[in-house]
């Protein structure tokens, strides 16, 4: 097979959903590695390094799509990518198809089988697939050195000859991977850390990691069977915020990671709520591009409220290419190998990864979800 790196267009995106030291597997199996050429500059990754690793380095997209048996990518293609893969292809990478149906159409159209990232099922012999989380990872690490770069305090306790200096006080909204990593990293920063979130089995993934757990009372049913957090009532969305606004005028700093998969971002925080805020303090809004945790949230902005800085970052991930890059790639990689476990294996349509992840296959949408989206139900 004719596996193809495509260099990504996105406009900020560094990224590349492949990298050298994952070669030798493949090769081993009689696969073919081309890689456009300067796919990986912007990840540290040089073309002579891939050849190296023995790929053929091509000098044009449309010359790898036209070659290409599969792709891997990260972000989803633009309606003209999709239309330069060839008919039949196998594309892996992600794929917003909540708002990207044209470009699901032209993968209809062209016969194209369409594995999405963001919809690996959240189950234990999938986590080595996971980007969802592999990339959450880094932004809730990033999230916390933005709010420590951009507050007017240190995190840490230091005690000096000249007095001590008390540490910052951080408040996570959401404990998922990106909550998590963000607890954990502003921990090790110094400061003293807070948690909350709906789902009542990570109270003691939050207190392992040495933070207070925002107690309420919590519903039994916040996630759903696949590992993602549910939309929750407009009553407990009510009593969530006044638990968290209880907490808003001793902090300093607010990280907010809640997301609702293929819905938009939970509102936990209003105007109102921010200015609870200590003058100087900063939120770090990770559900920006979802609509926000913050009413006052704006997706790749900054914005200063009552002298609060609200910042709502996107594509954190590819702000730290190199590392964020390995993570991906290797998720690719498994996928891959979960799907084409022999050179002359077929993907199993009745398993479980296969069924959750393949959106598009054979000329028709597979996946129900987007099928409705699309009308195709």
């Amino acid at each position: 097979m004719k596996i193809g790196i495509p260099k990504e267009t996105a406009a900020g995106e560094t990224r590349v959903a492949f990298i050298p030291a994952l070669a030798g597997a493949l090769l081993r199996d009689q696969h073919e590695i081309l890689v456009e050429s300067g796919a990986g500059l912007r990840a540290g990754v040089s073309d002579a390094q891939y050849a190296a690793a023995g790929a053929k380095i091509v000098g044009a997209a449309p010359e790898l799509y036209a070659a290409a048996d599969l792709v891997f990518k990260v972000q989803p293609p633009s309606v003209a990518e999709a239309g330069l893969l060839r008919e039949g292809a196998v594309y892996i990478g992600f794929l917003a198809p909540f708002s990207n149906a044209p470009v699901l159409q032209v993968f209809v159209r062209r016969r194209v089988t369409g594995y999405a990232m963001e919809f690996i099922p959240r189950i234990t012999r999938a986590q080595s697939m996971d980007a969802l989380s592999s990339q959450a990872t880094v932004a809730g690490y990033q999230a916390v050195l933005i709010a420590a770069g951009r507050l007017g305090k240190m995190f840490p306790l230091l005690m000096t000859a000249a007095g001590t200096v008390t540490p910052a006080t951080v408040l996570v909204l959401g404990a998922g991977v990106a909550g998590l990593q963000a607890i954990a990293t502003a921990k090790r920063l110094g400061a003293r850390v807070e948690a909350f979130d709906p789902r009542p089995a990570v109270r003691e993934q939050v207190k392992s990691l040495g933070a207070l757990f925002v107690e309420m009372e919590l519903p039994k049913d916040a996630e759903t069977a696949g590992g993602y957090a549910k939309e929750l009532s407009p009553e407990f969305i009510q009593k969530e915020m006044e638990a968290i606004g209880a907490r808003l005028p001793k902090v300093d700093v607010v990280i907010s990671t809640a997301q609702v998969f293929g819905r938009p971002a939970p509102r936990l925080v209003t105007r109102e709520m921010v200015g609870l805020l200590r003058p100087g303090a900063v939120l770090v809004d990770l559900a920006a591009e979802q609509g926000g945790n913050c009413e006052l949230t704006r997706a790749g902005e900054t914005v200063v409220h009552g002298g609060v800085t609200i910042i709502g970052p996107v594509g954190l991930p590819a702000s730290v290419p190199a590392d964020a890059s390995a993570l991906y790639a290797r998720n690719c990689f498994n996928l891959f190998r979960h799907l084409y476990p022999r050179p002359d294996a077929q993907p199993d349509p009745a398993d479980e990864i296969v069924r959750g992840a393949c959106l598009t296959r054979g000329g028709e949408v597979v996946n129900d979800a987007v099928r409705k989206l699309l009308g195709r139900a």
